[in-house]
């Protein structure tokens, strides 16, 4: 749910019209509290956690509609806190903060579920453009009619986020889902990394386009894996799905 500002700016809402709730984990309490004023400047609700103890507590009782996480945290590491995040908020969308150089940190953060990431130093801009567009997809995912896509023996249902292929679920993270979704939307269609790039994180992202690369591995060893498959590459192009040959 959206709205407009006194400001112009237009304001996330949850369902119940309250505002929408952030959870930032860092230790560094000089960076917790930049962030912490900047999102709630766009109206959110904001907590904040400086250990990922206190990051899983704050999320059991705050229940989060975005989380900010920093990958090294004196008690535990990112990857770590994200898992029992996931736990308690299966759903829940989650932006990593990274070193600079930390590329194995930014691909193990993806991997291991993450939705997006920023590097440090980054712009307080960058961080609510990258978390407005992962709270509305996490949002989206229930909001269709005709909620239900098929493309051979593959099924997408818009409203319960439900997986299957050939009667079997799987399970995908909130940005999974949104680029399975987009792909579904358009069977048999050729889509461009920029596409891609454009529809599913819904911002230019800086030059980093191998994270449609990532996104499209993780999804065929979830849909593809030990099948048919169906996700295909078209060197040069881009991406596309079509029902498997058997």
């Amino acid at each position: 749910m959206t709205t407009t500002s006194p400001q112009g700016r237009t304001e996330l809402l949850r369902p119940d019209g309250s505002p929408v709730r952030v959870l930032v984990v860092d230790d560094e309490l000089s960076i917790t509290d930049l962030l912490s004023m900047a999102l709630r400047y766009e109206g959110w609700q904001i907590r904040s956690a400086g250990t990922g103890q206190a990051a899983v507590r704050a999320a059991r009782e705050f229940r989060p509609d975005a989380v900010v996480l920093d990958m090294v945290l004196p008690d535990m590491d990112g990857l770590t806190v994200l898992g029992r995040l996931r736990r308690e908020l299966p759903e829940v969308p989650v932006l990593f903060l990274t070193g600079k150089d930390a590329v194995e940190d930014r691909i193990a953060g993806l991997t291991a579920g993450g939705d997006d990431y920023v590097t440090k130093p980054f712009s307080l801009e960058e961080v609510v453009a990258r978390l407005r567009g992962l709270i509305r997809r996490a949002a989206g995912t229930g909001r269709r009619s005709e909620s239900v896509l098929v493309v051979g023996d593959l099924t997408l249902d818009e409203d319960s986020h439900e997986v299957s292929r050939d009667g079997e679920d799987i399970h995908l993270t909130a940005t999974e889902f949104e680029l399975l979704r987009f792909l579904m939307r358009n069977p048999r269609r050729v889509l461009s990394k920029a596409q891609i790039l454009d529809r599913v994180w819904s911002y230019d992202f800086g030059g980093q386009a191998n994270v449609v690369e990532l996104y499209i591995s993780y999804l065929r060893r979830k849909i593809d894996a030990g099948r048919e498959p169906m996700i295909h590459t078209r060197r040069g192009a881009g991406y596309l799905i079509k029902p498997s040959a058997s």
